[in-house]
């Protein structure tokens, strides 16, 4: 079993940054690829970023290329989020997965999530 808690969720102005973590206990940490995925009201749970156990291999999805950077420290056990520019339509609840295989873009590949933060963007 894996736990993973989010944090760093909040209210922000459009152009502004917001770091989120992902603390996780329990299995061995570095043995997972880690994702982020956002959900906003009304809408399907999409992919955000990802990274490989060791941290060489990233995926970004599209809209948020360039804007935000998917790392993670295997000493803290930790993932992280960097935002920047944020925008309104980055506006939803973020959360994040580990996956026992690979890196991967869709939600089916994980195989345990937390609970999520919620992250705000005021135009």
């Amino acid at each position: 079993q894996v736990q993973l808690v989010e944090s760093g969720g909040g209210l922000v102005q459009a152009g502004g940054s917001l770091r989120l973590s992902c603390a996780a206990s329990g299995r061995t940490f570095s043995s997972y690829a880690m994702g982020w995925f956002r959900q906003a009201p009304g809408k399907e749970r999409e992919f955000v970023a990802a990274v490989s156990w060791r941290g060489g291999t990233t995926l970004y999805a599209d809209s948020v290329k360039g804007r935000f950077t998917i790392s993670r420290s295997n000493a803290k056990n930790t993932v992280y989020l960097q935002m920047n520019s944020l925008k309104p339509e980055d506006t939803a609840v973020y959360y994040c997965a580990a996956d026992l295989t690979k890196v991967a873009a869709e939600p089916d590949e994980y195989d345990y999530w937390g609970q999520g933060t919620q992250v705000t963007v005021s135009s």
